[in-house]
């Protein structure tokens, strides 16, 4: 590989500085530094973060190929900026087995793209009754530490308690789907003002805040470690909140979508908006911003949730759940949590890159810009405005909530191990 030189770039949102990349690795921090027989990279006004890690994505392979393959999931990862991913389990088939596991873990090396750790099954099928081979996945080449049946919970406690059980023996961690399913049976979005009046089936939050509360016991009575799914309510705030308070081992992360958007948008019937958990109230996306801010909430976690024109256009009962995230998070959470000087660069370096890292085990990422660390980079330019297009997305769905938005901000370069991903704005 060649020397690189990112040429006064602002690290994580500080003074202007010169970064010198040589093969994998960064070689040199400073001002002014030698550029002879090196790429350079001026980036005067940009921002340079660590690459980010997402410990939330559906890659939908194997099984769903029409949704979102390994190859261009990871193309539009490393386009949002980000150098790691964590493939979620509800694929056909369910990645319950060290087999399937290592088939993702694969395909995510010959992708070349990103970083591609797979999400190991907490129950075989992801049907709630029986523990899958957590042992043998973590033991497995692809080294799960990270297991949940996302897309479902684990709402049998017995089940819940025997997997945090397992997993401690690894320091793996259990990442919860918080739904109470009997409370949620015919939910159409979130319930409230809105769904009354639309008169469709409400999502309460209590269905979420019920299992967060129950879970966050059984890992303190445990020891072990709970990480929660897309947190969405003021309620399970004040739980996760209280929680850390004791000093238990629970982590949580949030959606970028949970953090903008609220369920008036359901108004107009798009199934863009459906999603699980629903769009909630403005009140409950003010209490997410705040404790992303204050660290109650760890993480931005995409739930990048790619579907098929036909799963999205279509009757909003029949409609498919979930939105693509990859290529627009890093832009959302600039106006959100930037622009509105909740968080500065440094935050966002240490919820989008340092603790998901931390949370998933992932070495090798989330990993401070400085010499002898592995060059997994993201530059961004936060001046740059611009309409959501998804015609131009890199993913192979475009089930995006933002088309036609403006957002800002705009990854200009990804870096994998010195490797540049993404180079103004295009894959490389």
């Amino acid at each position: 590989m060649s020397k690189i030189i990112v040429r006064g770039a602002r690290i994580l949102g500080g003074e202007p500085q010169d970064v010198l990349i040589d093969g994998e690795t960064i070689a040199e921090v400073g001002t002014g530094l030698d550029a002879e027989g090196a790429t350079v990279i001026e980036a005067e006004g940009q921002i340079l973060l660590p690459g980010l890690v997402d410990l939330h994505t559906h890659l939908r392979e194997p099984g769903r190929e029409d949704s979102e393959t390994v190859l261009t999931g990871t193309k539009a990862a490393a386009v949002g900026g980000f150098t790691a991913v964590h493939a979620m389990a509800n694929t056909f088939p369910v990645a319950d087995t060290a087999g399937v596991v290592e088939q993702v873990w694969r395909l995510g090396k010959e992708s070349g793209y990103c970083d591609v750790q797979p999400v190991g099954a907490v129950t075989v099928g992801l049907e709630g009754k029986k523990l899958a081979e957590l042992g043998a996945m973590h033991d497995s080449a692809a080294g799960v530490k990270v297991f949940s049946d996302d897309g479902k919970c684990v709402d049998d406690a017995v089940i819940m308690r025997r997997a945090l059980e397992y997993v401690k023996a690894f320091d793996g961690v259990v990442a919860q789907h918080a739904q109470e399913p009997r409370l949620t049976e015919g939910a159409q979005m979130n319930e409230g003002i809105v769904s009354a009046e639309l008169g469709l089936g409400g999502w309460p939050a209590v269905a979420e805040e019920s299992i967060i509360a129950r879970d966050v016991l059984l890992a303190a009575h445990v020891g072990s470690r709970v990480h929660i799914c897309h947190l969405s309510t003021a309620g399970s705030v004040e739980i996760v909140r209280w929680a850390k308070s004791k000093g238990w081992n629970v982590t949580a992360e949030v959606t970028p979508h949970h953090l903008l958007l609220t369920d008036e948008l359901v108004r107009t019937y798009n199934p863009v908006y459906k999603v699980n958990p629903p769009l909630r109230t403005e009140a409950d996306v003010l209490a997410l911003r705040e404790a992303l801010a204050d660290g109650t909430i760890d993480c931005v976690a995409t739930d990048h949730a790619p579907h098929p024109h036909e799963d999205k256009d279509c009757e909003w009962a029949a409609a498919a759940m979930g939105m693509v995230g990859l290529e627009t998070a890093l832009s959302v959470v600039q106006q959100t949590m930037v622009d509105t000087g909740l968080i500065d660069w440094a935050g966002v370096a240490d919820r989008m890159s340092f603790r998901p890292a931390a949370i998933g085990r992932l070495e090798g990422h989330g990993r401070p810009v400085s010499a002898g660390e592995p060059a997994n980079l993201t530059l961004v330019d936060p001046a740059y405005r611009g309409a959501v297009d998804p015609a131009g997305f890199a993913s192979r769905s475009r089930n995006t909530p933002y088309e036609g938005r403006e957002l800002p901000g705009r990854v200009t370069h990804t870096f994998l191990r010195g490797r540049a991903t993404v180079v103004d704005g295009k894959l490389a």
